[in-house]
């Protein structure tokens, strides 16, 4: 017989091409995926509770008797039923109604009810309840629990149960396949697959329906683990692709101990050992695939640097990508700055070049000249040819595709020698995420700052208490520092964001008149915003009103105050990220965060978070908690995470417990991966060459 996955959800009853394609939008499609569409709670349909013992706000099944049904008027119309047992009486009313169901409901008729107790006109009632008739006895009580599953327009509760009764038919008959096999389950004490589904379908009167929800029974981990061990395997299968192909040797220091003797600042411990991680793994001649992590002014570009001097000692380009142009210009501030005194080369390629500009750079990029090359997505262009590229550094990878990592690697393809990759990124990465996104590469953690940082001062105040914050910034400037402004907008419009910097740029200019105020935001043409970012990073102005363009890429050690107007309207990663741009000299730097009206529960907390800790980790793993994994990571990003029962945070424990179990599977059960990944990922990703 077929298996689950590959007998479609229209072989059972009643499910036409209509039906079909409604079903496909909850992402049903075949009987296994019917099965891995979870209750997310259940109904109590299997005891009757007698009419004088109901209390308000219970979801119950009663039964009884019609003793009237009248048409009522008050403020608005309705049907009134009447009914009763020998314990009391309670009442049904029903706003939409017909004439039809009316007759039905006639004096005399048994009555079987399910619904929510409310107290309402005439005692309790209940609104709108599910019910069924009949003149005789009634059908027996439901044997298990009633589940309620999502549903989508035209796919009722209703519908949706019928489909799955038939389909628990056919598990009992025809158990599904066992993927993991018994003696890890039997480790951690998970049922069999077949008895895990029967019993979120289809759960008992005396099970425990809040660990089932709470996804803590043995049920729900049975998914949660194998889904767990397929996202594992599919992240070795990518990485045993990547690492069967070749790549450069790289093993020259090159001109780091200039580069380093040149700074009037000593690495840190924790930058040298993670260069010391680069070099082991630029010396392999298989691709390096690290992500090195480490919180806002914690040194990662320089540990990036010294890599890059590696690369072109052994003669090879490398290219570094930023995903905004603030970023790029950063990136090449800092590596023109480092290298080139060295008689290094440094080149730069962003859209907002002219074209004679763009084919200048081609050509350096393409004969050589050009030894490191800086910028957005205009590198991965297909006009775009290097000579030798050997190392990719990407910054903040996570604004990235896959894809376009994919296709800046292609353009250092040499036959079967592809060039290494060094992912950096500002954004702490929880440690559930950055088990499940990035997998596939190697984690090093700059965690610790450079010495003479002191911690950013944080208070939390409200919009009326603006005249102090400008007073503020008039005593902070005159101190010799300098501070930003910045303007945030629920809406994601860049005119309206514009536009609130344009205000509160004209209000800063006439409430300061003795301080130079420049302003950028996202509308401005780049050139624009470089001159007006130049003199801000100059020092010829002393406040900087901005939108969230400067979230990342501006370094400017002088700035010591940051105010971010409407802060409960951003998230706590990029509230960390703007308070990042000060606190980068040896100045204290302080942080207002300024509200408006009342705070949400949730927006109280993340402003608590803020003033409460400066560790980047801690914020993002509240950050991950409050807004769950999908937002947390975009839109670009969610998709590729495409878990269907796991839930990262709830989950937690299980992810190291399911890479070990990954291990074994591939080591011991190799004919189990692909039916294992083909199961819970899609095809084409889980075997993407990535």
């Amino acid at each position: 017989m077929s298996t689950l996955a590959e007998q479609s959800v229209d072989t059972l009853k009643g499910v036409g091409p209509k039906a079909a394609e409604r079903l496909a939008r909850l992402g049903i499609v075949s009987l296994e995926d019917l099965f891995f569409h979870l209750p997310f709670r259940y109904e109590d349909r299997t005891r009757i509770v007698p009419m004088g013992a109901l209390r308000p706000e219970q979801h119950v099944v009663i039964e009884g008797e019609v003793r009237a049904a009248d048409v009522v008027f008050g403020r608005r119309r309705s049907l009134l039923v009447r009914i009763g047992d020998n314990t009391g009486f309670v009442s049904l009313r029903f706003y939409h109604f017909s004439a039809a169901q009316k007759h039905y409901l006639e004096p005399g008729t048994r009555i079987r009810v399910y619904g929510e107790v409310r107290a309402g006109a005439t005692g309790l009632e209940f609104y709108h309840p599910e019910y069924e008739t009949a003149r005789g006895d009634l059908p027996p009580l439901e044997k298990s629990l009633t589940p309620v599953y999502p549903t989508t327009e035209g796919v009722t509760q209703r519908f949706l149960r019928g489909l799955m009764k038939q389909a628990l038919d056919i598990l009992r008959r025809h158990p599904p396949r066992d993927l993991l096999p018994r003696d890890l389950l039997q480790q951690q004490d998970l049922p069999s697959l077949q008895a895990a589904l029967l019993k979120l379908h289809a759960p008992g009167p005396d099970d425990p329906v809040d660990l089932l929800l709470a996804g803590e029974h043995p049920a729900v981990r049975r998914l949660v683990v194998e889904e767990m061990v397929a996202h594992q395997l599919g992240m070795l299968h990518k990485r045993a692709g990547q690492k069967a192909q070749q790549a450069p040797v790289i093993n020259q220091a090159g001109q780091r101990a200039q580069l380093l003797g040149a700074l009037p600042f000593t690495l840190t411990a924790a930058q040298q050992r993670v260069i010391a991680e680069i070099d082991k793994d630029l010396a392999q001649p298989s691709p390096m695939l690290r992500l090195v992590q480490g919180d806002v002014g914690s040194g990662k570009t320089l540990v990036a640097a010294c890599a890059a001097l590696s690369a072109i000692a052994s003669g090879y380009q490398v290219a570094v990508m930023a995903p905004t142009e603030i970023l790029a210009e950063q990136h090449l501030r800092n590596f023109s700055s480092w290298l080139e005194p060295l008689g290094i080369s440094v080149a730069w390629l962003v859209g907002s070049l002219t074209a004679r500009q763009r084919r200048d750079t081609y050509q350096a990029i393409a004969d050589g000249q050009a030894q490191v090359v800086v910028g957005t997505h205009a590198l991965f262009q297909d006009a775009v040819v290097f000579d030798a590229l050997g190392l990719v550094i990407i910054d903040e990878q996570h604004r990235f595709g896959v894809h376009q990592r994919l296709a800046l690697r292609e353009k250092g393809r040499r036959g079967k020698e592809v060039p290494h990759q060094l992912v950096l990124t500002a954004t702490p990465i929880p440690r559930t995420l950055a088990m499940s996104l990035y997998g596939d590469l190697d984690t090093s953690v700059i965690d610790e700052l450079p010495p003479g940082r002191q911690a950013i001062d944080t208070v939390v105040i409200g919009e009326q208490r603006r005249p102090d914050v400008v007073e503020r910034i008039r005593n902070a400037c005159k101190a010799g520092t300098q501070a930003y402004w910045v303007c945030t907008l629920i809406e994601e419009s860049d005119a309206l964001q514009a536009k609130a910097a344009e205000d509160t740029w004209r209000e800063l200019q006439q409430a300061l008149p003795e301080l130079a105020v420049e302003m950028v935001h996202g509308r401005m043409k780049p050139k624009e915003k470089a001159q007006h970012m130049a003199r801000f990073a100059d020092g010829d102005a002393a406040v900087l009103v901005a939108t969230t363009v400067i979230e990342v890429g501006v370094d400017v050690p002088n700035a010591t105050l940051m105010v971010i107007e409407n802060a409960e309207r951003l998230g706590l990663s990029q509230l960390h990220q703007l308070r990042g741009r000060v606190g980068r000299g040896g100045e204290k730097s302080y942080c207002v965060l300024m509200y408006s009206g009342r705070l949400s529960e949730t927006a109280q907390r993340r402003l608590h978070v803020m003033r409460d800790t400066n560790d980047g980790f801690r914020i993002a793993e509240e950050d991950l908690r409050l807004r769950g994994p999908g937002e947390w990571l975009g839109t670009r990003q969610t998709g590729e995470l495409a878990f269907r029962i796991v839930d990262l945070m709830r989950d937690e424990d299980w992810m190291a417990p399911a890479r070990d179990m990954a291990q074994v599977v591939l080591t011991r059960y190799p004919q189990q991966v692909e039916p294992l990944v083909r199961r819970w990922l899609n095809e084409g990703d889980a075997y993407a060459d990535v």
